[in-house]
């Protein structure tokens, strides 16, 4: 990215919202460009090509997933997804529909802006071909699959790593459940989650400094794993 703000791209019916999201983002330096229905949301995705996207699941022309798939089709652009419904089911299919991470509302517009940061981060890491990935004592280089915590080197099994792999390419957000069993142990094993809780159990033995309170290989109950720079865990 230059040093122009980001721009984002605000895809919401409700009047209200469009007005407490265009104020926080104003505040924290974005630019903004609002749309109220799917449609319209999708020409402006297109044309002006933000930098960020955070939709609402409920438009009164289509689903705001039918929005994240479309979008998907041609772009990678950082997507969030506001919504009042608040089911895993309901989130895993979001993200696995390609949305990067979800907010449910009511939401504060602190968490919002962060989680906002993290993604359009993640993004500009990836388009800058960056390979190292740093979460507080954490760092992960991808190039030559090495692992430190506090500089001391930590040594992970290939199946560790590449749970701790699929999470620093998707670092700050929410990956889900399928997608890790999916990665680690193909597709044949997506029923197979004590799998997938074993090998997080492991690797945080491994990258926290209390395993049972673990900071940076964080839960998202009924939906998968985020890694962080050093937040609480449900």
């Amino acid at each position: 990215m230059s040093d122009a703000p980001p721009v984002v791209l605000i895809i919401d019916d409700d009047p209200q919202i469009r007005r407490f999201l265009r104020a926080g983002f104003d505040l924290e330096h974005f630019s903004v460009l609002e749309e109220q229905t799917g449609q319209a949301g999708l020409r402006s995705a297109t044309l002006r090509q933000p930098d960020l996207i955070v939709v609402d699941l409920n438009l009164p022309d289509m689903d705001g997933a039918s929005i994240v798939e479309r979008i998907r089709a041609w772009s990678s652009v950082p997507i969030i997804v506001l919504s009042v419904r608040a089911s895993d089911e309901d989130k895993v299919k979001l993200l696995e529909c390609g949305a990067d991470d979800y907010v449910v509302k009511p939401f504060s517009m602190v968490e919002l802006v962060a989680r906002a940061r993290t993604a359009i981060r993640r993004q500009t890491r990836g388009a800058k071909g960056e390979v190292v990935v740093k979460l507080g004592p954490l760092s992960i280089d991808l190039a030559n699959r090495a692992v430190f915590l506090d500089g001391v080197r930590v040594v992970l099994s290939p199946k560790e790593y590449r749970l701790l792999q699929v999470l620093a390419q998707h670092a700050g957000n929410v990956v889900t459940h399928n997608i890790l069993l999916k990665e680690v142990w193909g597709v044949h094993n997506l029923h197979n989650a004590h799998y997938l809780r074993i090998l997080v159990r492991r690797l945080r033995g491994k990258i926290e400094q209390n395993p049972k309170q673990p900071r940076i290989l964080v839960s998202e109950l009924g939906v998968g794993y985020r890694l962080t720079s050093g937040g609480c865990s449900d």
